[in-house]
């Protein structure tokens, strides 16, 4: 059974929105911001533009190709490159890695998005007058934790429950303009405080001699690869939603377009917000002028920042801020998701509601798990799924599509492509550039995780 048991993506807009909403996530808007701050700011910034253009883009467009090809689920669409039984069965069990993967992401995911959840309802609490249960919304318990991964999880099953056209396209298309706009009004309200100017300008102005210090190098590298999703399935699982003709080069700027604005706007607002919060008294940086608590400044920094605004604005302003939080974790979790529901709806008798209510079921146990052994599990699982499994599926892919895949079917499926010249210099210099750049930067990551 192909990938159309799934349905497709009814226009082109749809599919730009959806899948920039796989790609904009928590890494976008609190991890670059993150890495910005404490890889130099401005520096940092321009090493991350040049990366994306480098790496970022020629494998999302990889991706994408591989899933149109396909037309079916991740582990097929690889073994479908495949021209030999040794090579078919590498290239599927690459794609169920990829499968195993996401699904595994979607627990500590869903997790993390819990808390963004409880965070964003516990201003409403505070104007309601109930210190309690807003002390339980913001305080780390395991009840807290549950609930909310649950919450969280059924938002996601709602969704892509409902198919990619009346599910995933419309919530997508809804979503990620609210997002976008959340983020300029959010990013313009923090500039005019006092404070903001001194963030701006470590944000747009770069140190140059930092620009080739290889922490700033490596964590722009990082910070590319996994803001873009690349290593999910997610992207192959949307490009076996587009039809042969679409232009997978013109989309995939579109969308790396999207996801590196969102990424700026989002170091717009919180980079100055830090500023701000510093000059309001609370304290980011310690004595060696290293970021306090970079994994956890969300959740303990911003609140401080938004208290000390005082009166109804410091509760509206972090309800918007958590709310933000939690549509680019729904949008990305949708995307993540889905890479399991397409297998079993191809693979299985089961229809879409059951098999997005199994899915549903697993991630929500795994989850459970992860909340009742939480110091064990919790950044194991995370370590396991995108530092360590992500790249090393992110190089399978590379080494398929430059290696494995015959070049000539490649050009035929490039030429298929409405408005495309498959004789041009960049349709001749992408297979290239897939084949030996891309391999060579991401085992430059993979050394760097699996030995620095």
């Amino acid at each position: 059974m192909s990938a159309q048991a799934n349905g497709h993506f009814s226009s082109r807009i749809g599919f730009i929105m959806a899948a920039a909403g796989s790609a904009v996530g928590v890494g976008n808007i609190w991890g670059f911001p993150t890495q910005a701050a404490t890889h130099g700011g401005g520096a940092f910034l321009l090493v991350y533009v040049l990366l994306i253009i480098l790496l970022g883009y020629p494998m999302l467009m990889a991706e994408l190709m591989v899933g149109r090809h396909g037309q079916t689920n991740p582990a097929d669409a690889m073994a479908k490159l495949g021209n030999s039984a040794i090579s078919k069965q590498i290239g599927k069990t690459i794609g169920m890695i990829s499968i195993i993967t996401a699904t595994l992401i979607c627990t500590f995911y869903s997790i993390l998005s819990g808390w963004f959840v409880s965070f964003a309802l516990a201003p409403i609490a505070q104007m309601a007058d109930q210190p309690d249960i807003a002390n339980w919304f913001t305080e780390f318990s395991v009840s807290r934790n549950l609930v909310f991964s649950l919450v969280f999880i059924a938002l996601v099953v709602l969704v892509i429950r409902q198919g990619i056209q009346k599910g995933i396209e419309r919530w997508s298309k809804r979503l990620m303009p609210l997002l976008l706009i959340m983020l300029v009004l959010g990013a313009v309200y923090i500039l005019t405080q006092p404070g903001a100017m001194q963030g701006l300008k470590v944000l747009l102005v770069p140190d140059f001699s930092m620009i080739f210090n290889a922490d700033v190098l490596i964590g722009a590298l990082g910070q590319t690869f996994f803001s873009l999703t690349v290593g999910t399935g997610a992207m192959m699982v949307y490009g076996a939603y587009l039809n042969k003709q679409e232009n997978i080069g013109q989309l995939t700027a579109y969308v790396t377009l999207t996801d590196t604005m969102v990424a700026f706007l989002a170091a717009l607002m919180i980079i100055p917000a830090m500023y701000v919060a510093q000059h309001n008294g609370v304290q980011i940086f310690a004595d060696d002028g290293s970021l306090l608590n970079s994994d956890t400044l969300v959740f303990s920094v911003l609140p401080a920042l938004f208290d000390s605004f005082g009166g109804i604005s410091q509760y509206i302003i972090a309800i918007v801020f958590f709310t933000l939080m939690t549509i680019a974790g729904l949008t990305s979790a949708m995307s993540i998701a889905e890479v399991p529901t397409s297998y079993i709806v191809e693979k299985t008798s089961l229809n879409r509601n059951k098999a997005t209510l199994v899915v549903g079921v697993f991630i929500a146990i795994m989850a459970s798990i992860i909340v009742f052994n939480f110091s064990a599990l919790f950044g194991l699982i995370i370590t396991l799924t995108t530092e360590r499994a992500q790249p090393l599926i992110a190089l399978g892919i590379a080494i398929f599509m430059g290696w494995v895949w015959h070049r000539n079917k490649l050009m035929e499926d490039i030429a298929q492509q409405d408005s495309v010249n498959p004789d041009s210099f960049f349709w001749r210099l992408w297979p290239v550039y897939v084949k030996y750049i891309c391999p060579l930067l991401i085992t430059v990551i993979i050394l760097q995780l699996f030995i620095g």
